[in-house]
């Protein structure tokens, strides 16, 4: 994948994020399709980090940074005063990693959705508290290695399915994308803009360190999530359409586990079970996208 070019920047570089690291691929892109009237809220993480170290910022949008579990009602405060204002032309857009989305932020997530505040809500999720010492979340997938399960006592939960939560709100609408498929990830970033209401992104952002890779394998292993099917692309419009957006052919989950170190003390019945998981778990969507089709 070729780096894009632009006239205007609104991430720049020199940011102090990790080598690698998934998140600032997304968030350059993302800034782009939205552009500049548009207004950051974000909370503690990874990106927070980068944001908010005074006296410096690597970003050219407004940008307010708040408490962790109050991404949400922060983004709903600052769309209320748009619309006090009558600004009805400025995106507000919330960002959060996992642990400030799925865990620690997830009541005030709700609160905004069932209100079907004008937002969009991006999750870059890279599956752990990277930011604090790689702990894990309920985004963290079972097997996996982190400072809070180690390898004797490996994550056995599964990971929560943050989109049914959402697509349970009966939002106007949610996708997920993937750095590896920039083209789809814009689009759908400008089609949350252009849609009126609440709108959550579900973005895949892999992390060297938490994951333990090789940082020029970033692009590899988020392209390897999709074909393997364990984080698939696809939309949900008011929370009963479902709209896949790639069918690939099946990739074996091994192919995308065996590159990441946190998978190392899998056993072959582990790696059989994911893969079983994945499959019953993929056709369960190509069940609800085909009835929507119907």
């Amino acid at each position: 994948m070729k780096a894009k070019t632009f006239d205007q920047e609104y991430l720049y570089s020199g940011h102090g994020c990790c080598p690698g690291c998934g998140m600032p691929v997304v968030l350059r892109n993302v800034f782009q399709a939205l552009g500049e009237r548009t207004i950051v809220v974000t909370t503690a993480g990874c990106f927070g980090t980068i944001s908010g170290i005074l006296p410096v910022s690597p970003l050219k949008l407004a940008t307010y940074n708040t408490a962790f579990a109050s991404t949400g009602a922060a983004a709903s405060g600052v769309r209320a005063t748009l619309d006090v204002r009558g600004d009805t032309e400025t995106t507000v857009l919330a960002i959060s990693g996992d642990g400030g989305c799925f865990d620690i932020g997830i009541q005030s997530l709700s609160g905004a959705a069932e209100r079907n505040d004008d937002m969009i809500y991006l999750c870059y999720d890279n599956e752990a508290y990277m930011n604090t010492g790689i702990q894990r979340s309920s985004a963290t997938p079972p097997g996996a290695w982190t400072t809070t399960t180690p390898p004797l006592c490996l994550k056995d939960q599964p990971k929560k399915d943050i989109m049914e939560i959402m697509a349970a709100h009966r939002v106007p609408y949610i996708a997920t994308a993937s750095i590896a498929y920039m083209d789809d990830l814009i689009r759908k970033m400008k089609k949350a803009k252009e849609t009126k209401g609440f709108k959550f992104m579900h973005i895949v952002s892999p992390c060297p360190v938490g994951w333990r890779f090789s940082p020029e394998l970033t692009v590899r292993i988020a392209r390897l999530a999709v074909l393997t099917r364990m984080f698939p692309l696809y939309e949900v419009e008011e929370g009963e359409r479902y709209i896949l957006n790639d069918v690939p052919a099946p990739t074996p989950v091994e192919e995308y586990l065996k590159l990441q170190g946190r998978f190392d003390y899998l056993e072959k019945e582990d790696i059989e079970r994911m893969q079983a998981d994945t499959d019953r778990q993929w056709k369960r969507l190509v069940r609800r996208a085909e009835e929507c089709d119907s």
